[in-house]
């Protein structure tokens, strides 16, 4: 476990909590490491959910299925990222997603009634965690109207747009690599890929961007801005 401590503290549960509090706190939490290949399911929708997952190493994709086979990538966790919160925080805790693994994951599991209770131990960093789960949530929140927003923009280029503007602003950079190769960003954005690379091509065309396989770089932003303003 010493080994991932690092990962641990870019976690979001784990803000303000000393590293040498781990060793203890692990041992309080109940945690477990586990190992996934790529393509294992780390649980499918319907599924009854009560931990919480952070990944050590590797990635998953938190996706959503409709019965015909078809899929949305809600979205691509890495280490440090944590999935689960939002389900075990219902009554019935019943997962309305599957979370795939994308390439072979480490994954610590935390029962979420060992989160939100305090032990007998009365330590400090249990009212830690409380205060960092209702951050996540709320920050989950948020993240999830974003998604809505851009599933609900009807044009190709807007949807492009906003994500390749929202990757760069995150990336503090223009140019910048996506986790998502062709397939998986048309799944994301929920449009098909021949018409979304085609679109992608007209924009190289046109000078607003240059890519090459996952590596983009946006060229003229205010015109890519406009994109958004149609």
């Amino acid at each position: 476990m010493e080994k991932f401590y690092g990962v641990l503290e870019k976690s979001p549960l784990f803000d303000n909590i000393k590293v040498d509090e781990y060793k203890v706190l692990m041992t309080c939490i109940n945690g477990n490491i586990r190992k996934f290949s790529s393509d294992d399911y780390v649980f499918l929708a319907g599924s009854q959910i009560s931990y919480v997952g952070i990944v050590l190493s590797g990635t998953v994709e938190i996706i959503k299925e409709n019965p015909a086979g078809a899929r949305l990538i809600m979205d691509v966790l890495g280490p440090a990222n944590i999935f689960g919160e939002g389900i075990v925080c219902t009554k019935a805790r019943i997962a309305p997603v599957s979370v795939r693994v994308k390439e072979a994951a480490q994954i610590l599991f935390i029962p979420f009634e060992r989160i939100i209770r305090t032990c007998g131990n009365a330590c400090n960093f249990h009212f830690q965690l409380i205060q960092n789960m209702m951050m996540i949530l709320g920050e989950k929140n948020f993240r999830m109207n974003s998604k809505i927003e851009l599933l609900m923009l009807k044009g190709m280029r807007e949807k492009l747009a906003t994500y390749l503007i929202h990757e760069s602003q995150k990336n503090n950079s223009r140019s910048f690599d996506i986790v998502l190769n062709r397939n998986e960003l048309a799944e994301y954005l929920n449009v098909s890929r021949t018409t979304m690379s085609r679109e992608l091509g007209r924009m190289k065309d046109e000078g607003l961007l240059d890519y090459y396989q996952n590596s983009f770089k946006i060229l003229d932003l205010d015109t890519l801005k406009e994109c958004l303003m149609v």
